[in-house]
């Protein structure tokens, strides 16, 4: 009886988990990075490692194909399952150097720009837009220069996020080709993962449920918008 309802409540736990694993209409992986929880669904928990970045099973092996958007189009960026923990929903965005390919290249460095944060509503607790979602639109900025990018699908699940280490990042990394942008792209704030968060950064070491936060700070810079 014990060892049932301990493989029962494991199972649980990993259906509570999710993946980020396609954009758009397009099939798991095609144009995403294949995580290294594509079998588990576990998070990433420490904010230091090399996995806060892209939680590629193997680093430095992309997805086969980039998938062509337009500047100032809706994307899609699909969970599997839905989005079952509270917390916040982000969306950073790396332009490839030139010479160099959305399939291979590592995103390292101060590199990275925010193109999308959610807030929670408040008032005797706190919801998040995400909460229960299967698909979350993001806007490819339309100020952004022609090329290759990366864009990185991050929600941190915040409901054991009381101690340092508590809270659990799923995320993952998509390889787009921009056209029909201004050109005029010029974020205030660049950051690298890791690097961009520390584990007591108030918007990740949070107790949301007593006393109920009366407001909330995202980690990481402010979206930058055209």
């Amino acid at each position: 009886m014990k060892f049932s309802i301990a493989i029962s409540l494991l199972v649980s736990a990993v259906e509570a988990h999710y993946i980020f694993p396609s954009i758009g209409s397009s099939a798991d992986w095609q144009y995403v990075r294949t995580t290294a929880n594509f079998q588990s669904n576990g998070p990433v928990t420490n904010v230091n490692s090399a996995d806060i970045r892209c939680y590629e099973r193997n680093r430095g092996v992309g997805a086969n194909g980039v998938l062509n958007v337009t500047a100032g189009q809706a994307l899609p960026y699909n969970a599997k399952a839905s989005i079952s923990h509270p917390g916040p929903m982000a969306f950073y965005i790396a332009q490839v150097p030139a010479g160099q390919s959305a399939k291979t290249w590592s995103g390292e460095g101060n590199v990275w720009s925010k193109i999308y944060q959610d807030q929670p509503r408040l008032g005797g607790g706190m919801t998040w837009p995400s909460n229960g979602a299967r698909s979350v639109s993001v806007t490819i900025p339309k100020c952004l220069k022609d090329g290759e990018y990366l864009l990185r699908a991050e929600h941190i699940g915040l409901h054991s996020a009381g101690s340092a280490g508590g809270a659990q990042f799923y995320i993952s990394c998509a390889q787009i080709s921009v056209s029909g942008g201004t050109g005029t792209y010029s974020p205030k704030n660049l950051v690298a993962f890791p690097g961009a968060y520390s584990a007591s950064d108030p918007g990740i070491m949070i107790n949301i449920y007593y006393p109920v936060p009366t407001s909330y700070r995202p980690p990481g810079p402010a979206a930058e918008t055209c």
